[in-house]
């Protein structure tokens, strides 16, 4: 529990431990490649206030706030919800001039430059200290190719570029320029399979945005999956079955083998030693998590990519893991409240598989009526908790604040924490070294 759910009622707030808390726990986005894999996630960062007062405090203020901010990025769970991609942060001009900046391992992140900021000699000489500490720029969110783009250019990796802000034949002259100029192309605010599309004939090489969690029946995207077996086993889980009639069932999937023997084998589920048959493992998992990672194996991507690089698996799954964490310290929760959650979360983005509406997708799976009516309307508090998560996603902020003023005593510094949580959680549910070989097990 964090040092804020522990203060005594009508404690102030802004305390040192509770500021911090803020920033301790970023929001991340994913980032994707034209073949729709992972290959990133930008970190939201909360900027922590800075009082007022004489120059010299604030300089140290500010000082103290970026050794806040970047502190929060050496966190276990943090690492970990990176499952192995970098990690992209958009700077500010204080935090660029921070000494703390030194606690960023450049082989581990993207420093993002906003071209608005004053682009003076004093931010170019800092920039190529840095450029020579191997750390790597992204110019963020160009809106112009003006003179302050071309003075920061030539220590830019990466540019990004939303298309929409661009005429079409402007924005194809310039990715041209910029890829002939060796510079790696990242599109923002990809929200759909057309844009998606639009944007990846004009070789942009990564995409930032939620198209991948969008239903679009022309997106051909999971045709392959598995998935009237994956129904078939949560039908046979919902009644109560036996080991034996578990293991039948299993052996029906070699892939849901697969993964079922990883998921036994993971730090969370082993049971000190490694776990070598089916039996072993259902008896090691237990039925209710092998209902759950059935779940959000609905979502695995037909072509059998690892899981932990699956855009749609990582948010389905960190989504259903936040839910459950966060209803479990609401008041009145038990286990029938914590497993509505979790549905909850994980139905939020069927209409993505499926590829029909949200309503018609909700409807045949039968779902009881709070959860439709949390995932279709963001009723009661379910509904409550999905639209703090999806905030989280966004970086909104000011819309985690509001969900949280419905969700005491949970706070926005203990929800963006869970969040967090819940996507390391997410980033190594289906890991395991022991278990190199099992991608021979094929349909």
């Amino acid at each position: 529990m964090t040092d804020s759910a522990q203060r005594p009622a009508g404690a102030e707030v802004q305390s040192d431990s509770a500021r911090a808390g803020h920033v301790r726990y970023p929001a991340r986005a994913p980032l994707l490649d034209a073949d729709g894999l992972l290959r990133g996630f930008e970190l939201h960062l909360r900027q922590l206030p800075v009082d007022a007062g004489d120059e010299p405090d604030i300089r140290k203020a500010t000082d103290a706030a970026a050794a806040h901010l970047l502190d929060a990025l050496g966190a276990s769970d943090v690492r970990t919800a990176l499952s192995g991609h970098p990690g992209y942060l958009n700077l500010s001009r204080p935090l660029l001039f921070s000494d703390a900046i030194a606690r960023l391992a450049p082989d581990r992140f993207f420093l993002e430059i906003s071209p608005d900021l004053a682009v003076d000699s004093e931010l170019i000489a800092r920039l190529v200290t840095l450029h020579a500490r191997r750390y790597r720029f992204v110019i963020d969110d160009l809106r112009k190719p003006d003179e302050a783009f071309a003075k920061l250019l030539p220590y830019a990796y990466a540019i990004k570029i939303d298309p929409a802000h661009f005429d079409p034949d402007m924005l194809q002259r310039l990715a041209k320029a910029l890829k002939s100029a060796g510079k790696l192309l990242i599109a923002l605010n990809i929200e759909t399979h057309e844009a998606f599309e639009q944007a990846k004939a004009l070789h942009f090489d990564l995409f930032q945005g939620y198209f991948f969690a969008r239903g679009c029946k022309q997106s051909g995207r999971r045709v392959n999956a598995p998935r009237q077996a994956l129904l078939n086993l949560l039908r046979l889980l919902s009644s109560d079955p036996s080991v034996a009639q578990l293991e039948a069932e299993l052996k029906l999937n070699p892939v849901l083998v697969m993964h079922l023997m990883r998921l036994a084998n993971s730090g969370e589920a082993s049971i000190g030693r490694k776990v070598a048959t089916l039996r072993d493992a259902i008896n090691a998992t237990g039925t209710n998590r092998i209902a759950r990672w059935t779940q959000l194996l609905l979502y695995a991507d037909g072509r059998k990519v690892p899981l932990e690089h699956d855009p749609l698996v990582q948010l389905a799954a960190t989504r259903a893991r936040f839910m459950e964490l966060a209803s479990a310290r609401l008041a009145h929760a038990n286990r029938k409240v914590v497993d509505g959650a979790f549905l909850t979360g994980v139905f939020s983005l069927v209409d993505a598989v499926f590829g029909d509406t949200l309503e018609n997708t909700l409807e045949a799976l039968t779902l009881a009526s709070h959860i439709r009516a949390a995932i279709l309307r963001r009723e009661g508090q379910l509904g409550t908790l999905l639209g703090a998560i999806e905030a989280l996603e966004r970086g909104d902020w000011d819309g985690l604040d509001r969900a949280s003023a419905a969700l005491a005593p949970l706070d926005s510094c203990e929800l963006a924490q869970i969040a967090i949580t819940a996507a390391a959680w997410a980033s190594t549910a289906d890991q395991s070294k022991e278990n190199e070989g099992l991608e021979r097990i094929e349909e």
